[in-house]
């Protein structure tokens, strides 16, 4: 009996000390600092510094650091980074923006993105947010221009610009070129005496980065829960991947050009795709309305017809139907006989699916029309025009 008791006594114990340990954890977790490291990287030199300066903002525990970039990327190395939303960077206790140098200036893709959190700054929403910046400078020319034109951009949103000053000068290669600036660190990447980014380049950005995770704890909290709420109710961007798993809408793989054409093309930030109901290379239920196919049948090929529109969109966007402003216009045409009106009836499939996915910048404006015939036999084929980033 004394046994059992004793045993009683030892689980409730071993209990006790199990909740206090998780209760630490969590409370550990809590007091980090969540730090994004936001890039844009053409050939991998600024994703090569931001992860060093990950490894300098966990390097004390105090913070955790996220690497994302500003548009999507086919190069190997940056294919399977997560892009970021522009909401998302009011949620974070502070931001290191990479960037490479171009012309002295900050990379076009970065500059894209920053273009756009215009409604973070009419809400105040990064003010007050800690901010330092890191970037690949190629030969070094205007370097520190590209740095302070960096500066500026986060300067207007009111953020905490934290400097790199000299720390860590005096353990550096001074035998060799080094891309240490007070602004913030380079990587001298078109100078191959020695490897890019050098052991001293790593060294300054990991140390800037250690820095900065102080400063965003420091600073963790201050920023007025009001900003982020105004924020919050801005449409909270709708991940479109999200929105496609939830309503189990599968985009079919890409289909192959029956001519001497191309899928899709773009002119500026348009985006013009034409596609009939093609599918694993044949079409879906061929044939004129009334003839060959009833309406239910040509409704299920206006869908299929959409979902290769949208596939196609998929590749034209690098991958990244979140960079999909609003579809411009749709224009169905349907093989039917010349009695035939209800054309509306059968495009709404189109315009269900299109604003189904994307929302309020699904809707568009329409046509539709008959003919007495369609390429390949299709009973359907729609034209789309889209503005993307």
């Amino acid at each position: 009996m004394q046994i059992q008791l004793d045993m009683k006594k030892l689980r409730f114990l071993l209990i006790g000390v199990l909740s206090i340990l998780m209760i630490n954890i969590a409370m550990a977790q809590e007091n980090k600092a969540s730090i994004l490291v936001l890039i844009h990287s053409d050939n991998g030199g600024t994703y090569e510094m931001a992860e060093e300066l990950a490894r300098g903002i966990e390097s004390e525990g105090n913070a955790k650091a996220i690497i994302k970039q500003v548009k999507a990327s086919q190069n190997p190395k940056l294919k399977d980074i997560p892009v970021a939303s522009i909401n998302e960077l009011a949620t974070y206790d502070g931001i290191a923006f990479g960037s490479p140098v171009y012309f002295g200036n900050i990379s076009t893709g970065m500059s894209e993105f920053l273009a756009k959190t215009v409604d973070l700054w009419s809400n105040h929403a990064l003010e007050g947010k800690p901010a330092t910046v890191f970037m690949s400078s190629g030969s070094g020319a205007g370097r520190e221009l590209a740095m302070q034109s960096f500066w500026n951009s986060l300067a207007v949103h009111g953020m905490v610009i934290v400097s790199n000053g000299i720390r860590g000068y005096e353990n550096i290669d001074k035998t060799i070129p080094q891309g240490n600036t007070v602004l913030g660190t380079t990587s001298l990447t078109s100078l191959k005496t020695v490897e890019r980014p050098s052991q001293s380049e790593r060294y300054l950005v990991a140390l800037q980065g250690k820095n900065f995770a102080k400063v965003s704890l420091a600073l963790k909290g201050s920023q007025s829960a009001s900003a982020l709420h105004n924020v919050s109710i801005n449409e909270k961007a709708a991940d479109i991947n999200e929105v496609l798993k939830q309503k189990n809408i599968i985009l079919p793989s890409l289909p192959k050009p029956v001519g001497n054409y191309q899928l899709y093309k773009r002119s500026g930030n348009l985006v013009y795709i034409n596609q009939v109901a093609l599918k694993d290379g044949k079409i879906v239920n061929p044939g004129k309305l009334g003839v060959d196919v009833n309406e239910e049948q040509v409704k299920e090929s206006t869908r299929l017809t959409m979902l290769n529109v949208l596939s196609i969109l998929k590749e034209a966007v690098g991958g990244d139907l979140n960079r999909v402003k609003q579809c411009v216009q749709l224009v169905g045409t349907f093989n039917t006989t010349d009695t035939f009106t209800k054309h509306a009836d059968l495009m709404n499939t189109a315009s269900d699916l299109t604003v189904e996915v994307f929302g309020e910048k699904g809707k568009h404006t329409r046509n539709t029309s008959g003919a007495n015939s369609l390429p390949v036999g299709s009973s359907v084929s729609i034209q789309a025009i889209f503005e993307v980033e």
